[in-house]
């Protein structure tokens, strides 16, 4: 099996989706000028700002607006795989949008969508208050997509806490989980890399996390720590504070020497299922 040389991308992304775009293309070009192949993006990558009128303004009437066609347009230019983050779609109930990740592949071919399951309604505490259900439709399916013969298996942010959703990923063959994000710092601090790290090693997969970091405005701020864990628990790879790049190489043939050591999935009883 191969060796793919992987890319997270941390963003700050604000209200200007304009100088987001332009933001995340910098820095995808710099990680396929170290060598990536597989790129990885935070969730809400086109727009993060509180005004509900403005969000649902920046949301994408289909895969042709300007989010979308960045990651087409530059997947097929350099030849690599992207997996976008997330971007608002237009939902079929009106006043409503989805939270997508979009996949494309090095001839532009979209190679799959997810739609976010599981939504953001929490009060972490008196002054941060989240409702994502207000304003995003939830999706139904769960998702994966192929590339050089491997399967990867997709989620976004607020999924990480729900891991049955991991297991039925890795059941249908995920070698790679994506986990792109915008974690709340109070949450994050002491959570992410946690649920990160046991998602990998409940599902001896790989997880490659993409997260927003820093003030967005209007009192929103996230976490950051964008990393790839290998699928020993391990940190390959993490950004620190701010925009930037972390790199690893995902190694199949350890991956599966690995597996052999601990089958994980393939021990996983049919009652578990029930």
């Amino acid at each position: 099996m191969s060796v793919i040389p992987t890319a997270v991308i941390q963003l700050c992304s604000r209200k200007d989706r304009t100088e987001n775009l332009a933001r995340a293309e910098a820095l995808m070009a710099e990680a396929v000028r170290r060598g990536a192949r597989l790129l990885a993006l935070p969730e809400n990558l086109t727009y993060i700002g509180e005004d509900v009128k403005e969000k649902l303004a920046h949301a994408e009437e289909s895969t042709n607006g300007p989010g979308a066609t960045l990651l087409r347009s530059f997947a097929a230019k350099h030849r690599v795989t992207v997996v976008g983050g997330s971007i608002p779609l237009k939902a079929q109930t009106p006043g409503k949008v989805t939270n997508t990740c979009l996949v494309y592949g090095p001839t532009g071919d979209l190679l799959a969508r997810y739609d976010k399951i599981h939504l953001f309604d929490a009060l972490i505490d008196p002054k941060n208050a989240y409702m994502e259900s207000r304003l995003v439709e939830p999706g139904t399916t769960p998702a994966t997509f192929v590339m050089d013969g491997t399967t990867m298996g997709l989620s976004i942010c607020y999924d990480l806490r729900f891991p049955e959703l991991y297991r039925l990923l890795g059941l249908r063959g995920s070698s790679v989980l994506f986990v792109p994000s915008a974690f709340t710092r109070e949450t994050g601090r002491d959570h992410w890399e946690i649920l990160l790290r046991a998602r990998a090693i409940e599902n001896l997969c790989y997880v490659v996390a993409a997260a927003q970091s820093g003030d967005h405005g209007g009192g929103r701020a996230s976490y950051g720590r964008s990393m790839i864990i290998g699928p020993w628990g391990q940190v390959l790879a993490q950004c620190e504070d701010g925009e930037g790049i972390a790199m690893a190489d995902l190694d199949f043939s350890r991956l599966e020497e690995e597996r052999k050591r601990l089958p994980g999935v393939r021990n996983v009883s049919i009652h578990e299922l029930r």
